[in-house]
């Protein structure tokens, strides 16, 4: 933000080594590459879930409505889903992107809100103290720990690159929703509020299907059998009040979440190529489709194609790292060099 709107940089990858490279950084190949390196990064890691979101949905459509569970099935989830996240991202950010993410909250709060009474209350809270708990306690040890490493390489490290592959446009897109925003206001709503959030979630979730499978043995990991994540989410569902209509609305909700994901990061990785705040309509309706048609080919191919994509976040993951890394250091120096200079 600093840099693009006090010192008038692109609002573009390259910015976030600008400390670092100067000039460099900003003009000729250098500059080019690091944009490419966060756009094909930010592509894998927004594809995967656009394809995720096609097996989830299908597989629940066949469980609760006997819908057939094949490739057609998941492609034209993929493709309604593209629908939607395309034309959310062509309406720009203060129509569309705003509005679904608005409805995306009030549903995903009304959830946790009806979870939390309905569902093992007691086990929840208890779950999320003692776990913040040991999170922050075993932090360093669970970071440096490397006793399993088959288990690392498919859950730790996946989701890992998943994440890193998002930062650097992730920056971007921030930056362009949060002028006036104080550098106070960012760190308390990204860096502290949302993660506590999201802790909250996963256990909201995953500690009623840990409550009901301790209560009622088997129950849960049924379902969850030969990995199968929708198949886990449905057995949760389904122990709850109300299992059909709760099911229903964590199905539109995960929707939702993919479509708040597909709009804002096709406007953004537009934003990125044509350089203007608001990119031209065909360059976001070319990304939006261009990603929701590779995730049906990568459905097409089967369990290969998951893999083969999985590995590919992975692999991108890597160069974005070393793109945000130096925030890292010069990010606090800014803010600093800032704060004196407005007597703070």
């Amino acid at each position: 933000m600093h840099l693009h709107y006090d010192k008038g940089l692109p609002l573009k990858p390259r910015t976030l080594l600008y400390p670092l490279l100067g000039k460099r950084a900003i003009e000729g190949w250098v500059g080019n590459t690091i944009d490419a390196l966060s756009i094909i990064a930010v592509a894998a890691g927004t594809i995967g879930p656009i394809g995720f979101l096609g097996l989830q949905i299908s597989y629940a459509m066949q469980a609760l409505f006997g819908v057939p569970d094949t490739f057609a099935t998941q492609a034209t989830v993929v493709i309604i889903a593209m629908l939607f996240y395309t034309l959310s991202a062509l309406s720009g950010v203060n129509r569309g992107i705003q509005l679904v993410s608005r409805y995306n909250i009030i549903l995903a709060a009304a959830l946790i809100f009806f979870i939390l009474i309905a569902g093992p209350t007691r086990f929840i809270v208890d779950s999320y103290v003692q776990g913040l708990g040991t999170m922050i306690d075993q932090f360093v040890p669970m970071a440096m720990y490397r006793g399993d490493t088959q288990w690392l390489g498919w859950w730790t490290v996946f989701f890992w690159g998943w994440f890193i592959g998002y930062a650097p446009m992730m920056a971007i897109f921030i930056a362009r929703i949060s002028r006036g925003r104080t550098i106070r206001q960012l760190i308390l709503s990204i860096s502290i509020a949302a993660p506590l959030v999201t802790c909250f979630w996963f256990t909201i979730v995953g500690g009623s299907g840990l409550a009901f499978e301790l209560a009622t043995p088997g129950i849960i990991k049924a379902g969850f059998e030969g990995f199968n994540m929708p198949g886990a989410l449905l057995a949760i569902t389904m122990q709850l009040p109300f299992p059909m209509l709760i099911s229903i609305l964590f199905l539109i909700l995960t929707t939702t979440f993919i479509v708040t994901t597909g709009d804002s990061m096709t406007y953004t990785i537009t934003m990125v190529i044509s350089g203007d705040k608001e990119p031209n309509a065909l360059i976001r309706a070319f990304w939006g489709v261009i990603m929701g048609a590779v995730a049906i080919v990568l459905i097409s191919m089967g369990s290969g194609g998951i893999s083969a994509l999985q590995s590919f976040i992975v692999i991108t993951a890597v160069p974005a790292s070393f793109i945000i890394a130096p925030s890292l250091w010069y990010a606090p120096k800014i803010a600093n060099s800032m704060a004196k200079a407005q007597g703070l």
